[in-house]
């Protein structure tokens, strides 16, 4: 996507700040060199059927019925799902649970303890296509505890 971008291994991300911000890597000659028509409105198309649904539910989540949504979303729709990410309230859980997923990958770790008076909720972000067609909101809540 730019050929002159600098590409840094990482492992879960981890990389000093320094490197990603203030560095002044765009520059629009460059980027009217590699594509005259850059700031042309008929340059860009946009995919109607893209969008993105964020769901926040309270109450805590069944852990195998969420391997079991998930796993089917990303069995029927993981071409279509271009990027998940969130935060879980996990029964029996004192940690949060973080996840990301891209089309058929997901990953997804334990994170900090919950604060005393947080609200453990659910906070699911899906961008994709034909989103709407998939359930989400319907599949979350079959994943609460006595959902």
């Amino acid at each position: 996507m730019n050929a002159i971008a600098k590409v840094y291994r990482t492992r879960e991300a981890e990389i000093e700040m320094e490197a990603l911000l203030g560095i002044k890597a765009f520059d629009l000659n460059n980027a009217l060199q590699i594509d005259p028509e850059f700031l042309n409105d008929t340059a860009h198309e946009h995919d109607e059927t893209v969008g993105s649904i964020a769901l926040v539910e309270s109450g805590a989540i069944a852990p195998e019925q969420l391997n079991r949504w998930l796993s089917h979303l990303m069995r029927e729709y993981g071409t279509d799902i271009f990027r998940m990410k969130g935060i879980l309230n996990i029964a029996g859980e004192d940690c949060r649970f973080v996840f990301q997923g891209i089309h058929m990958l997901f990953d997804g770790r334990q994170d900090r303890p919950w604060k005393p008076g947080e609200t453990r909720q659910n906070q699911l972000v899906f961008i994709g296509r034909n989103l709407e067609q998939m359930n989400l909101a319907g599949g979350l809540r079959q994943c609460l505890v006595n959902g």
